[in-house]
C-alpha cells in the first residue's frame, strides 16, 4: 500500500512539475533586423538573447516570430495568431523600418504598432518598444518617423528602446554589402541596446 501511494505522489510530481517550472516566453517581434537577414540564425541578437538569458539563469524561452520585409500593417494582422500560440510574458515590438524606408504614412504606422501593444497588453503580457530612425535625407519625414514611436511610447506608458542601431548606424563596416542589414559582428551591440529596455521586464 505504501508502496503504491509513493508512485502515486511521484507520477503527480513528474506530471505537475514541469507546468510549475515551464519557461516564460520573450516573443521578438520585427522585421530583418531582427530575423537575422544575411547572417547565421545563431548569430542574430534575438539567439544572443537566449544565450544571455541562460547565463543569467533567468527563466525565459525565446521565440522569434521576426519576418523579412515584414510591416507594421503586415504585423498587426497576424497578432492574434502569434500570441495566441506563444502566450508569451514579454513582448518586443520591434517593427516600423519598412514602414519607413517605404514612405508610407505615419498615422497609419502609429496606429498599427499602437493595434500590436494593444492586443499584447490585452494577453497579459508586457511590452517593450523599439524605436528606428531613418537617414536625414528622408528629412522631415524622418523627424516625424523618430517622434512617432517616442509618442505612442508615452501615450501606451510602455518601455522604449529610442533606436535599435544606436552604435552602429555610423559604422558602414558593421553593415552587409546592401548597407541595410547589420552584419553578424554588430549582433551584440543591438542586443545590448534591446537589453537596456528588456531587463527591468524581466522578473
Amino acid at each position: 500500500m505504501r508502496s503504491t501511494l509513493r508512485l502515486l505522489v511521484l507520477f503527480a510530481f513528474v506530471l505537475l512539475a514541469p507546468a510549475a517550472h515551464a519557461a516564460r516566453t520573450i516573443l521578438v517581434y520585427g522585421d530583418s533586423l531582427s530575423a537575422g537577414f544575411g547572417i547565421r540564425q545563431d548569430a542574430a541578437w534575438p539567439a544572443l538573447l537566449q544565450k544571455r538569458l541562460a547565463e543569467r539563469r533567468l527563466d525565459y524561452s525565446v521565440v522569434n516570430a521576426s519576418i523579412s520585409g515584414e510591416t507594421t500593417s503586415g504585423g498587426r494582422s497576424r497578432i492574434a495568431e502569434a500570441l495566441a500560440r506563444h502566450k508569451p510574458a514579454v513582448v518586443v515590438v520591434a517593427l516600423g523600418a519598412n514602414d519607413g524606408l517605404r514612405g508610407l504614412p505615419l498615422a497609419g504606422m502609429r496606429d498599427n504598432l499602437a493595434g500590436i501593444v494593444a492586443a499584447a497588453k490585452r494577453a497579459k503580457a508586457q511590452v517593450l518598444l523599439v524605436g528606428m530612425r531613418l537617414p536625414p535625407n528622408y528629412g522631415a519625414y524622418a523627424d516625424e518617423f523618430a517622434q512617432s514611436f517616442r509618442t505612442l511610447a508615452q501615450r501606451e506608458k510602455t518601455p522604449l528602446v529610442p533606436f535599435l542601431l544606436d552604435g552602429i548606424a555610423d559604422q558602414p563596416a558593421l553593415f552587409q554589402p546592401d548597407a541595410l542589414h547589420p552584419t553578424a559582428a554588430a549582433q551584440p551591440r543591438l542586443l545590448d541596446n534591446v537589453w537596456e529596455g528588456l531587463a527591468p521586464l524581466l522578473k
